[in-house]
């Protein structure tokens, strides 16, 4: 039987890992329930991804773009508006959309605590995000913003309470000179 030819595989089996993860957790990962979930043979997992640390540092990667490009679109470059109101909004923007995928991005980002191949990919997000907020404030500011804003998302998904959009702004206003 020929190959087929299939230029979308590696991001649909991105795509899959990402659903893989959403449903079962890390701990649901594999090369066979990756392969399932995107209806293709398991060879084609081990071809693009030769480890599962390889899938998970794709799926993290990919997984991070959601949030810079939510980040981007609500920081323009220019010094004009108020940075802890656009922050906030995109905070809140993030938070009400699809929350398994929210929960997703942050399993994967702290999965790099226990799997080392994923700290360069978490520790790339860190800096790119904070080198767009460096855009509007300084850079130590900047990490500052960045951490609050990690910290209210985890608080909001770790208690399962609702985003407070005032609360989030009042707090980032405090952190900005």
């Amino acid at each position: 039987m020929p190959r087929r030819y299939d230029p979308d595989r590696r991001r649909r089996l991105i795509d899959a890992a990402i659903r893989v993860v959403g449903r079962d957790g890390i701990a649901g990962l594999s090369h066979r329930t990756v392969a399932a979930e995107a209806d293709v043979p398991l060879g084609s997992t081990t071809y693009h991804f030769a480890t599962l640390e390889e899938l998970m540092v794709a799926a993290l990667r990919q997984a991070n773009e959601n949030f810079a490009r939510v980040l981007a679109e609500r920081l323009p470059e220019d010094d004009s508006g108020d940075l802890a109101a656009d922050l906030a909004r995109a905070l809140g923007e993030w938070l009400g959309g699809e929350r398994t995928g929210v929960e997703l991005e942050y399993e994967l980002y702290l999965a790099a605590l226990r799997r080392p191949a994923l700290r360069p990919v978490a520790a790339e997000w860190t800096e790119d995000a904070a080198a767009l907020l460096a855009r509007r404030t300084d850079p130590v500011t900047a990490r500052a913003l960045l951490a609050l804003m990690d910290g209210i998302c985890l608080q909001v998904l770790l208690t399962g309470g609702s985003y407070d959009e005032e609360y989030a702004r009042v707090a980032l206003a405090r952190l900005i000179p």
